[in-house]
């Protein structure tokens, strides 16, 4: 996975409280075994009509919102099923990190293990951000994981806070695979010491 970089980037204001995982990315998508092109399939229901046409109003299909790199949403973001699909999507279509309240559980854990920054926040400091989203156009906020603090332009600053270990990994980029393989030396040494005396593993 892709390490996280300190960034400013463009918010996109999803005033909605409970936003599950299949509001994010329908069932249909579900197919796909694949990461990439699934950002087409996000918030599919709200975005496009039956016939595939884009609803005006939704946030994401708003011209000043095109390019947001910032979502901003209300509590509980992503509830509902464990589908990892959710998170994949938001980082396809090229979300880097989400401002909420707060997230199920699951949905955390999935956007932490895939490189995607979940920043929950209390509820007021969320609301002046999806106000001023809403407010003036090309709002921007810059994240800077290293110190645990988004600030915009306006002089809003907020700190957040998260766990050591996965805000190592997300500024190193290192997914399961890339942690598992860090202990490459220990793991051989221990395949020498047990393989022998078990020849048919």
């Amino acid at each position: 996975m892709r390490a996280f970089k300190n960034f400013t980037g463009l918010v996109a204001p999803l005033d909605k409280s409970n936003v599950d995982t299949d509001q994010i990315i329908p069932k249909q998508f579900l197919k796909s075994v694949v990461r990439s092109g699934l950002g087409a399939g996000l918030f599919y229901s709200w975005r496009f009509t039956p016939q595939g046409a884009e609803i005006p109003d939704f946030v994401l299909n708003q011209e000043r919102y095109r390019g947001a790199s910032i979502l901003v949403a209300g509590a509980n973001f992503g509830c509902g099923s464990s589908r990892e699909h959710a998170v994949w999507a938001l980082d396809d279509y090229g979300f880097r990190a989400i401002i909420a309240p707060s997230f199920a559980d699951i949905f955390r854990n999935n956007c932490l293990k895939n490189g995607l920054l979940p920043v929950a926040l209390q509820a007021g400091a969320v609301r002046r951000i999806i106000d001023a989203a809403g407010a003036r156009a090309g709002y921007r906020i810059a994240i800077d994981l290293e110190r645990q603090t988004i600030a915009d332009e306006q002089g809003q600053r907020e700190a957040f806070d998260i766990e050591p270990f996965y805000k190592q990994r997300l500024l190193e980029g290192l997914d399961d695979i890339s942690l598992t393989l860090a202990h490459g030396e220990e793991i051989a040494a221990y395949e020498r010491r047990h393989l022998p005396p078990y020849p048919r593993l």
